[in-house]
């Protein structure tokens, strides 16, 4: 469903030096650098997929995802998506995808997103009668109600995110760019999000591609990671398969019945916290069998918990090391 080959985006950018100087010098004698945003990316998509695609801030995402759609042109590359090439922004493309940014809008603000959503069905040439079915049937999913009857301004930012979802699938697009859809929601807001969307996945077989800063979206939604880097890709695969390679070591939590020394647990791994009875340890993946067997039988054990350390430091510590190389 959706194909990237070599794909590459370079920008000519003007520099400028500050001061006076700088700018006389910049109106008489400009100055150029180009700017590898994308470099010769490859994945693939099969339909039905739910991917992730993650990357510090500037790594290329949202440019790639503009590039997928169809709104910037790539520099290089072989691109397809739904079979055809998103630059040429042919009828059938645009019938088949829907880009959603959780930092733009396409709701009009004094407006309530009903009259956005007639608007939407105008332009995709949606008979009145099916789009009230559509309409119903995705307000049902998102649990939206009297909130389509009201300005938009006046919708909580959970609420107008929805309502947003709601015009942009309203044509029943078979692939969904989804860039920061639960930017700025609180914790509710976003489970609803995530559960409407992996409902939504299920029910229509829609391919998405999803990026997120909140690792809670993609642990949630997606079995499968591309990593983006300063423009290059540099992982794809299974995202257990990555954290297994990330962290050789679990979690161990145990709530003990009596207090026990913090030299007492040593020997099991690495001790990541101590206080009265609750008691955190690090222990490598090969011994973790052994390890809590031993701490049964040592120790009167009242709660045990076993854990992969957060994602959210194994993907911190990724990028990183990819800065590094």
């Amino acid at each position: 469903m959706v194909l990237a080959r070599g794909l590459s985006k370079t920008y000519r950018i003007a520099e400028k030096q500050p001061g006076l100087q700088g700018t006389i010098r910049h109106l008489l004698r400009r100055r150029y650098r180009d700017l590898d945003a994308v470099k010769a990316i490859s994945f693939g998509i099969q339909e039905g997929e739910m991917v992730g695609f993650l990357g510090p801030n500037g790594a290329g995402k949202t440019t790639t995802l503009k590039m997928l759609s169809g709104l910037i042109h790539p520099s290089a590359g072989e691109l397809r998506v739904a079979g055809a090439i998103p630059q040429r922004r042919q009828p059938g493309f645009l019938q088949d995808i829907t880009l959603v940014m959780g930092n733009k809008q396409q709701l009009i603000w004094d407006l309530p997103p009903w009259d956005s959503i007639r608007v939407n069905a105008a332009v995709y040439g949606i008979p009145e009668r099916e789009m009230k079915r559509r309409v119903s049937e995705l307000a049902d999913l998102l649990e939206l109600g009297e909130e389509l009857n009201r300005p938009v301004r006046k919708l909580s930012l959970g609420q107008r995110m929805k309502a947003e979802l709601l015009a942009s699938l309203l044509h029943q697009p078979r692939v969904l760019f989804l860039d920061e859809p639960t930017l700025g929601l609180d914790v509710t807001a976003q489970g609803r999000v995530r559960d409407f969307l992996a409902t939504y996945n299920q029910r229509t077989g829609a391919t998405i591609l999803l990026t997120s800063h909140y690792m809670g979206d993609i642990t949630a939604l997606c079995e499968r990671v591309l990593l983006i880097h300063e423009g290059a890709l540099f992982h794809d695969g299974p995202l257990d398969a990555l954290t297994s390679k990330l962290s050789p070591h679990r979690q161990v939590r145990l709530e003990l019945h009596q207090p026990q020394p913090r030299e007492a647990f040593e020997a099991f791994g690495t001790v990541e916290s101590h206080q009265d009875h609750q008691v955190q340890l690090l222990v490598p993946r090969d011994q973790l069998t052994d390890s809590i067997a031993a701490l049964l039988s040592r120790f009167e054990v009242l709660d045990l918990e076993v854990n992969d350390p957060p994602i959210e430091e194994l993907m911190r510590s990724l990028f990183q090391q990819a800065g590094r190389n």
